[in-house]
């Protein structure tokens, strides 16, 4: 039974300031911690799995997408616990607790002293930190998923009913909340978790990434709670999702008793319910049909939408982040659609829907939505234009079928190469324009007696350098890498001729000790201007300093005629292995913004649009089917990228918008033929009719005992041979 606070509503009005209720200030401020809380974990969330749990690419992403899907699947929890149980208020404030009890064992999980006996820095029993993350995300999902559908809703119910446009206004602000939060969490938690800390050994410091959004959720609900006296408390109206289901299965499994010709149809298939339910449920339950009906196509903008943070980080990655006094990693590129959002949804309010509504355009919100998902479609159009433009200035690697090599002269004269059917010269420690492709195994003739039978693997880049063996020439295998450097950084490595042990460190990165002739791991390092400390066994130093840009790769040749002391950098030569990014990141621009204008028009109005036509005990119930597009947006994108297999990224682009497009038309046609209705009214009018069908009811139930009674007494004046025959006729 529902707590009496929560079956109440304030005696009197609450205060307002600019004609907004005080208390919906209290539930933007939640929202906005809330959402900061959210983000923040999940900004890191990944690198977390990668880095310190030391789970590979692929187990880290699936492991973030179930986390992610689970988030926008427990809605419907929340809503029917909200709904049936405890009320909004209540339900927000457990699972917010829960939330914040799983943002705190998160945090702890990731503090690597707490099974680090040995001082290493390497945690001695990662099962206990996984488990412990496990729980933390699993606590954390049930929490955020809970109080989704709720909190917009618990908004919506602080306005009375001749404020509809103070409510516009209110999810238009908590909308811009959520964004506030989630643009200020994405810059400052990967600062913090670049932070070194801990007790015993210094490391990358993932407790303070966690710990801030967890103390952030602490604030949240203690910021919820503060205004509880102010808000208005709806009781919930029972397990109204259970009652609703079960009225659709009786509609359905009563029509289908009345199949047969000779039983009238009915205007609607819901009306087969009325032989046991109230027609007002039945109308409420049309409602939300009606709804959930038009939610069907909307999946598809989510699959786009939420592809900011995988194939359009991915793509950064492949580009030029340098903006002159500030350099933007790849990542970094999402924080575009919280700052866009911050300047679009005022601009709209304010200047674009009221110019729209004084050039007497009916621009409802189905249109809007309509209109959102359209530039979605033209930002991933956008998307592949700019992705076409990348992939001229990508290498090109080698297929599963061949092989590709790079050649470097480390003699200290020119020398004649020829690979296959390729000739050329190489200069001293040079090498040659790009790589070379090989089918198969190729004869490598270096002159005179020097030819050698050379094999590559298939598939891999190598590099073949040209040394002094004795008196000819000898080759020396290396492999590269074979794809781009992940997130803008550039792979550097370096191939010692020196006559003694050398040891290379940038920053804080050591390649290791480089013995003569040999080549040293690649390293990966920061876009800037990097110095690299070369130091000889006997304590000499030389700086090398080089500029970098992003995302390329080089082979850096210290020859044997190095020698340490003042201009000892001249003789360093380096080979670029990988051109880095030209295209510049500025580019995306064009298809954040169009993404961010579709989702201030479709997310905005959608949030709006559920609520407004919503009946009054279902309103959480529609919030948790909204959401759960979200989560089916998720899936989409897994089964659309594994089905496709296309061999172009720009390909995948165009299939998505393509899809969206075709089912942007489909929304519209559906949309056109949307009745929009006041839920009150419907209720109010069905209400006025609910006291005359309940009297009508319990007549015919009156007549139905009536007659069963005179039956009975009919029975007792009669013989056994008369019993005997009626059950027989009853049976009949």
């Amino acid at each position: 039974m529902a707590d009496k606070d929560e079956m109440r509503k304030p005696k009197k009005k609450s205060a307002t300031v600019f004609g907004f209720p005080i208390s919906i200030f209290f539930i933007v401020v939640n929202e906005f911690c809330e959402r900061f809380s959210y983000y923040g974990m999940r900004a890191v969330l990944v690198l977390y799995f990668k880095y310190f749990l030391r789970w590979d690419d692929d187990f880290a992403t699936t492991i973030y997408h179930t986390f992610v899907a689970l988030c926008y699947l427990t809605p419907i929890l929340g809503a029917i616990v909200a709904d049936s149980w405890l009320g909004k208020f209540k339900t927000i404030v457990y699972l917010s607790i829960v939330y914040a009890l799983g943002q705190v064992i998160l945090a702890v999980s990731a503090i690597h002293d707490i099974t680090d006996a040995n001082k290493d820095g390497n945690p001695d029993n990662m099962t206990f930190h996984i488990a412990l993350s496990m729980v933390g995300l699993l606590l954390i999902a049930l929490g955020t998923g809970g109080i989704k559908p709720c909190v917009a809703a618990f908004g919506g119910d602080q306005f009375d009913d001749d404020q509809e446009k103070q409510r516009s206004t209110f999810f238009s602000i908590f909308y811009l909340s959520i964004n506030a939060g989630s643009l200020l969490s994405t810059v400052i938690t990967p600062i913090l978790r670049a932070q070194d800390c801990g007790i015993h050994t210094q490391q990358k410091c993932y407790p303070l990434a966690f710990g801030v959004p967890a103390a952030l959720m602490v604030v949240a609900l203690i910021v919820f709670i503060v205004g509880s006296g102010m808000y208005t408390k709806n009781a919930p109206q029972g397990n109204i999702l259970v009652k609703v289901c079960k009225c659709i299965g009786f509609a359905i499994k009563n029509r289908f008793r009345h199949r047969a010709p000779e039983y009238p149809k009915r205007t609607h298939w819901m009306d087969w319910a009325e032989e046991k339910y109230d027609k007002l449920l039945i109308a409420q339950v049309k409602m939300v049909l009606k709804v959930l009906f038009l939610y069907i196509p909307l999946p598809m903008f989510w699959a786009l939408f939420d592809q900011q943070g995988s194939r359009w980080t991915l793509q950064a990655t492949t580009m030029d982040g340098d903006f002159g006094l500030l350099i933007i990693q790849p990542d970094q590129m999402q924080t575009v659609n919280p700052i866009l959002i911050l300047v679009l949804v005022p601009v709209m309010d304010s200047l674009i829907y009221p110019l729209i509504a004084k050039c007497k355009l009916n621009f409802t919100p189905l249109k809007r939505m309509t209109v959102g998902m359209f530039l979605a479609a033209l930002a991933f159009i956008c998307a592949a234009l700019v992705q076409i433009q990348i992939d001229k200035t990508l290498p090109k690697f080698p297929s599963s079928t061949v092989g590709q090599a790079k050649f470097i002269n480390m003699l200290d004269r020119s020398l004649d190469v020829k690979a296959g059917t390729n000739e050329f010269t190489l200069k001293p420690y040079t090498a040659n324009d790009d790589y070379l492709t090989f089918d198969d195994q190729f004869q490598l003739n270096l002159g005179g007696n020097a030819i050698y039978l050379t094999s590559l693997v298939d598939g891999n880049r190598s590099t073949v350098v040209i040394v002094q063996d004795g008196s000819l020439p000898k080759p020396l295998g290396f492999v590269d890498i074979k794809t781009k450097p992940e997130q803008g950084a550039n792979d550097i490595r370096f191939f010692s001729g020196y006559d003694s042990l050398l040891n290379v460190t940038v920053g804080d990165q050591d390649f290791g000790e480089i013995t003569t002739n040999n080549m040293s791991k690649y390293v990966g390092v920061p876009r800037g201007l990097a110095k690299f400390l070369i130091k000889s066994a006997t304590g000499q130093e030389c700086v090398y300093s080089q500029e970098l840009g992003f995302g390329s790769s080089f082979t850096v040749i210290i020859p044997p005629t190095f020698t340490f002391g003042q201009n000892c950098e001249q003789n360093i030569h380096p080979v670029m292995d990988i051109k880095p990014n030209t295209i510049h990141m500025a580019w995306q621009i064009p298809q954040y913004f169009l993404i961010t204008a579709g989702e201030v028009v479709f997310s905005v109005t959608g949030l709006e649009f559920s609520y407004s036509q919503a009946p009054s005990n279902m309103k959480s119930v529609l919030q948790a089917g909204w959401l759960f597009t979200v989560a089916v947006g998720n899936i989409i994108v897994l089964i659309v990228a594994e089905a496709a297999t296309l061999p172009d990224q720009w390909a995948e682009y165009i299939l998505f918008a393509s899809l969206l497009l075709l089912v942007c038309f489909i929304f519209a046609f559906m949309a056109y033929f949307y009745t929009y209705i006041d839920p009150t009214q419907e209720e109010a009018r069905f209400a006025q009719k609910e006291p005359e069908e309940k009297e009508r009811r319990k007549s015919v139930e009156m007549k139905r005992k009536d007659s069963v009674k005179n039956r009975k007494e009919d029975r007792k004046g009669s013989d056994s041979s008369s019993d005997e025959e009626e059950v027989k006729q009853t049976k009949i």
